[in-house]
């Protein structure tokens, strides 16, 4: 399977209006609930009013448009990872999942995933 990396610094934020969304920007994953407003972003778009934020996240994607009736690809992933020590924030889409970790683990999760197998580029 193939793990692709993301390029860029990602930000993991609240925020309490869906008008500082600026949907037009290249990479913005948004979760709205009940309880919450949640985005996921490149940190230099992040918006400048939030009620909460966490920088220095990278990510990488799982490559390709996952079939929902596969089983335990995320898992697979998240096993490996925390039994390394390295913890994640994992976003869905229809197509397939992304996985981010802090700044200072990315490269470490990064080398244990190709050492389990998996492709990185």
């Amino acid at each position: 399977m193939e793990l692709k990396r993301m390029p860029y610094k990602l930000t993991v934020c609240k925020v309490d209006s869906a008008e500082k969304l600026d949907l037009g920007k290249e990479f913005y994953f948004v979760g709205k609930t009940d309880q919450e407003l949640s985005l996921v972003c490149k940190t230099e778009d992040t918006p400048t009013e939030t009620v909460e934020r966490n920088d220095g996240w990278r990510g990488f994607r799982i490559q390709g448009v996952l079939d929902f009736s596969l089983i335990g690809i995320l898992s697979k992933l998240c096993c490996i990872l925390a039994n390394h020590q390295i913890g994640i924030f994992a976003v869905s889409t229809f197509n397939t999942d992304y996985v981010l970790v802090k700044e200072e683990n990315f490269e470490k999760a990064m080398t244990v995933l190709a050492a389990e197998g998996y492709t990185v580029v």
